[in-house]
């Protein structure tokens, strides 16, 4: 049976996050060194990026590299970039073909030029690219990111560009990473810990969370489709009770 068969496909999130964790833990357990847990973790990429395409999910975000991770040894971090490299020049040909956008959130300042020009350059060939958009957050961080948008903000309204009467949720959004992007319906954080780690603390709100045990690199379409099926068994409520959802649904004139 395929695995897409067991969803509904009328009740898919727009918006998916991924806090992909574990990729050191899957190594150490094979007594390897942490960077093959780091490849292996770049092929559940592919496959999530994969799934989520065949599903028609518009906006993926993966936590791919926050502002916490430059504590981590320098031999490891460069080897993160060269798997970065080494997945956008793979990936190319087939997010141009399957019509998807590849977008960054988070701080240029600080990466290697060679990274800020691959992204760069991936970025502007898939700008026109309308059917999915991947969100890679790289030396991001979700405090960081809420008081740029603050500073932005504030110098529009010194500049008298932005009336503080107008300032409101929907208006600050625009200011953040994402933009004007649907915020996640649904978080999936891998390896089974349970803290959302400085990521998209704004955009979170009123996002779905499903922990799972799966450590990142054995987290593929198989484990994806259960986080969907988790998250297609909860009922959003976004402050309402369940009766008042119900009888919201049911005002609802069928299409």
């Amino acid at each position: 049976m395929d695995p897409l068969d067991q969803i509904d496909l009328n009740k898919l999130p727009r918006h998916i996050a991924i806090i992909m964790d574990g990729n050191g833990r899957w190594a150490r357990r094979r007594l390897m060194n942490r960077i093959h847990g780091h490849r292996e973790g770049a092929k559940s990429v592919r496959a999530v990026v994969t799934t989520c395409r065949k599903l028609n999910i518009p906006y993926l975000t993966l936590y791919a590299f926050s502002k916490e991770n430059w504590r981590r040894p320098a031999q490891e971090i460069n080897a993160l970039w060269d798997l970065l490299l080494e997945y956008i020049d793979s990936q190319l040909p087939e997010m141009l073909e399957k019509g998807i956008r590849l977008n960054t959130i988070g701080d240029e300042e600080g990466l290697p030029e060679r990274v800020i020009k691959a992204l760069d350059f991936a970025k502007e060939k898939t700008s026109k690219n309308k059917d999915m958009v991947v969100n890679l957050a790289i030396n991001y961080g979700g405090r960081q990111e809420i008081i740029a948008g603050i500073k932005k903000l504030v110098q529009e309204v010194m500049n008298n560009q932005v009336n503080p009467d107008d300032i409101n949720m929907e208006l600050f959004s625009g200011y953040l990473f994402t933009g004007r992007q649907p915020d996640p319906d649904l978080l999936i954080r891998t390896s089974g810990e349970f803290r959302i780690s400085n990521f998209l603390l704004w955009q979170l709100a009123y996002t779905e969370i499903y922990v799972t045990p799966v450590l990142w690199p054995d987290f593929r379409e198989k484990e994806l489709i259960e986080a969907i099926k988790d998250y297609q068994r909860r009922e959003r409520r976004f402050g309402r009770t369940s009766d008042q959802l119900h009888t919201h649904q049911a005002e609802i004139p069928a299409s």
